[in-house]
């Protein structure tokens, strides 16, 4: 869980990270309005390649792609079956579960499989902007483009209480296995819901915490947010290139092939 939240690999120093956050963020903007408003298959497909070829040349462990793709995959997994057997009207096979038949369609089929291909591309472009570049920067670049401050600030103090939360849960978790709590169904399940309580609890104690620390600090309601420079004529010319290259594809892939 650790790994999913993780920005560590953010901090080295590559080609791409030393992109300005707010070329990227417009860049990621543009690329995943191309796939959602794609009404083919093969530009979010692309689009999935593309960054998780760029996530291997970056040498990240497979483990974390693994982790953070395998909610998306179950996504897709599930989509797929779903329009599969209800939707179409052109029968592929039938098969029987608990005494129900269920006929998976070809068009359903076809309707998945572009679903989901919508969702791994649009979460390889977010898992690819997260991987080179930091939080903090992401949120300044937001600010930059003036994003409501009070939403940042929630979303800032959220991202930095992950973790707290993350380690209290792990310890509170590793109590229980050493006292057993997991060793049979019944007991495992009132193991996880008194887990699940006293994390809500530990939340709402560590809010007041964090805004008794944050008064005698000098918060006073707004955060303050530092300044970042004009965007440099290499970032301009890289947000340039990438948005003609994003328009060009967008263009070639939808009404180019027939």
């Amino acid at each position: 869980m650790f790994d999913l939240f993780s920005d560590i690999f953010t901090y080295r120093d590559n080609a791409l990270t030393r992109i300005d956050p707010r070329a990227k963020l417009v860049i990621a903007l543009a690329a995943l309005i191309a796939i959602l408003t794609a009404e083919r298959v093969v530009l979010p497909l692309c689009v999935f390649g593309i960054c998780l070829g760029t996530v291997i040349a970056l040498r990240i462990p497979p483990k974390l792609v693994a982790v953070r793709l395998a909610a998306p995959l179950s996504i897709m997994a599930v989509l797929v079956v779903i329009q599969t057997f209800f939707t179409g009207t052109t029968p592929l096979f039938t098969i029987t579960f608990a005494g129900w038949p269920f006929t998976a369609k070809v068009e359903g089929l076809r309707q998945g499989v572009f679903l989901g291909a919508k969702v791994l591309g649009s979460v390889s472009v977010v898992f690819l902007l997260s991987i080179v570049t930091p939080a903090h920067r992401i949120f300044q670049a937001l600010r930059w483009f003036r994003i409501s401050r009070n939403w940042l600030e929630i979303a800032i103090l959220m991202y930095r209480y992950i973790f707290v939360l993350m380690d209290r849960v792990a310890d509170l978790a590793a109590a229980q296995r050493l006292r057993l709590g997991y060793t049979a169904r019944g007991r495992a399940m009132r193991s996880f819901t008194a887990l699940a309580g006293a994390t809500i609890i530990h939340s709402l104690e560590q809010a007041k915490r964090t805004h008794d620390a944050m008064r005698l600090r000098g918060y006073r309601g707004t955060m303050p947010f530092g300044p970042l420079p004009a965007l440099g004529r290499r970032d301009r010319g890289l947000l340039a290139l990438s948005l003609t290259l994003i328009a060009a594809a967008y263009g070639f892939f939808e009404w180019g092939i027939r």
